[in-house]
Order: C-alpha cells, then sequence, then structure tokens
C-alpha cells in the first residue's frame, strides 16, 4: 500500500496509538467482560506495526492505559533553577484540619494515615498551648536519603524530596532516620476509584500508593509545574501556609505575598530541630499575637 506524505502525516499520531491498540484489540467475544462486543460501524484507521493502513471497528479498540507525561528521570531531577520553601505562621492555626483534608483526597492517603500532621504542643506550663501543623520538613541535609538501601527516597535539584515507590523495598530505615517522624508505611491494599487505580505510577504526584512501600508529604510538585500552590496551602481558609521559592525570595498563600528574607527576619522565622544539622525547607513563625484561642484538644494530649 502507497500513501502521499500528506495522509503519512495524517496517521502519525494514530499510529503510535494503534500499535498499542491492535496488539489489544477485542475479540468479538471479550471474555474479561463475560460479553459479546457488538461492532459500532465506526471504522478507525491505524497504522500497524508492520506499517500498513488497517481499518478496525472502534468498539473492538481497548483504551489505552493515560501515559504520564513526565519520565522518571525529569521527576527525580527537579525544577532546574528552583528551591522551594514552606512557612508556616502559627499564630493563625485553629486546628481546622483542612488542610489535612486536602492532602490526604488529593493523594488518597490511608484514612487511618495522614501526611499532615497536627500537634498540640506548649512550651512550659506557664505558656499558653498552640497548633503546630507538622509536614515534610525537604531537608538540604535529608538524612533519610543517606540511608536508603535502594536510592528510593531522593532530594531534587529543586530542594523537594521525593519517595519513588517503584525502587521502595519498604525497609523503613528512612522512617527511621527521619527526626520529625513524618514518614508512614503502608501497610494495607489502599481502596482507590479505578480511574486512580489504574494510572501509571509517578513519583511527582506520589500516586497511586502502593502496599508495602512508604510515603509522606510532597510539597505536590505537580501542582507547582502547573503554576499552581500545593493542596494544603490552597486549602487553609486562615492562610497559615506560605509556599514559595526562596531563589525569588518570595512566598504566598494565594491572598497574600512577601518577600521570604523579610518574612522571617520581621516575623522571627525560624526551623524544628537546627542544631540537628539536616537544614530543613519548612520555617515557622512563632505564635505571637494569634489569631484564634486554642481550643479542641484535650490539655492532657499537649506536646511540651
Amino acid at each position: 500500500m502507497s500513501l502521499d506524505n500528506s495522509s503519512r502525516r495524517d496517521f502519525i499520531a494514530a499510529g503510535i496509538l494503534g500499535s498499542i491498540a491492535v496488539a489489544g484489540c477485542s475479540s468479538p467475544f471479550d471474555p474479561a467482560a463475560n460479553e459479546v462486543v457488538k461492532p459500532s460501524g465506526e471504522m478507525v484507521k491505524l497504522l500497524s506495526v508492520d506499517g500498513e493502513i488497517i481499518e478496525v471497528d472502534k468498539a473492538f479498540l481497548k483504551p489505552v492505559p493515560e501515559l504520564s507525561a513526565m519520565t522518571n528521570q525529569a521527576e527525580r531531577m527537579g525544577i532546574p533553577g528552583r528551591k522551594f520553601v514552606m512557612v508556616i505562621d502559627l499564630s493563625r492555626c485553629k486546628n481546622l484540619k483542612k488542610c489535612q483534608a486536602s492532602c490526604n483526597h488529593a493523594h488518597q492517603i490511608h484514612p487511618d494515615q495522614n501526611w499532615i500532621k497536627l500537634h498540640p504542643v506548649q512550651e512550659s506550663e506557664k505558656t499558653a498551648p498552640y497548633w503546630q501543623p507538622t509536614t515534610c520538613m525537604h531537608c538540604d541535609e535529608p538524612p533519610c536519603v543517606k540511608v536508603c538501601p535502594v536510592d528510593a527516597t531522593f532530594k531534587r535539584q529543586d530542594g523537594i524530596v521525593l519517595i519513588d515507590s517503584d525502587r521502595c523495598i519498604g525497609c523503613r530505615f528512612c522512617m527511621a532516620a527521619c527526626p520529625y517522624s513524618t514518614r508512614v508505611f503502608n501497610w494495607e491494599e489502599l481502596d482507590l476509584p479505578k480511574a486512580i487505580a489504574e494510572k501509571p505510577y509517578s513519583c511527582e504526584t506520589s500516586m497511586p500508593q502502593k502496599v508495602g512501600t512508604v510515603g509522606k508529604c510532597d510539597f505536590c510538585p505537580d501542582m507547582v509545574r502547573k503554576g499552581e500552590l500545593p493542596h494544603c496551602v490552597s486549602a487553609c481558609p486562615n492562610g497559615v501556609f506560605f509556599f514559595g521559592d526562596s531563589n525569588e525570595d518570595s512566598v504566598t498563600n494565594g491572598a497574600e505575598t512577601f518577600r521570604f528574607s523579610e518574612l522571617l527576619r520581621d516575623k522571627a522565622g525560624y526551623r524544628l530541630m537546627e542544631d540537628l544539622g539536616t537544614k530543613p525547607s519548612v520555617y515557622y513563625l512563632p505564635p505571637v499575637n494569634r489569631n484564634f484561642a486554642f481550643e479542641g484538644e484535650d490539655q492532657g494530649d499537649v506536646k511540651h
């Protein structure tokens, strides 16, 4: 069969799909569906693996699973020239857990687990308690990365620390090494929606989660690539979370934008356990001039 150049160009895109779909065409009887597949009468032209143009009834084509737009190598490399940071304003947190719920939903986390934890904290018996949201710190010197024997947890050039569940062997060395206790282990198979369960795994979306692997806050790099804020930032109604780029010296909660360096300087920003030398990328603003009174937790559960 001969085709002019224009015709061949028209079939190139379909040919890529066809080389996959033809191999997986349904027979008139589909055992998996336990039903007879009826021809639709709508014919689709495809380029076969042998380079021939063929026509196949659309009803006999199996849908091709959605493929990730990013390669694993690109996801592990990160976004060039960026250094992502987060600032958490403790004076604004009311323990509404909107951040937690949004994160859990976006990443299809097990109902018994949370990647964002909210701890009631009290410095001493004479001071008032406050709420402290805790995420992965995305350290510049991450101890979790140093102990992983299979390079499943890694630090990208943009500062984000991720987990590649395709490599994770479930040894949990990273969990033991993390001084912030922000990682969780997937002990059970998750009841995922079919549309999510059938997607190819992406370490940038951290989905779909896999049993026998470790999960954690990932700073939502898939959202960042689209120019959007992480789910926890956009979900919080009180503007507790600020996200941005230290190279651009800018952070925002969606409604307010500040110079990162000035915000830390003027509000006495600090990092947790700085003496450990992990160099976290998450900063806290102290709970002064609080917007809300502390409530909603048994005082006996407060951490000192």
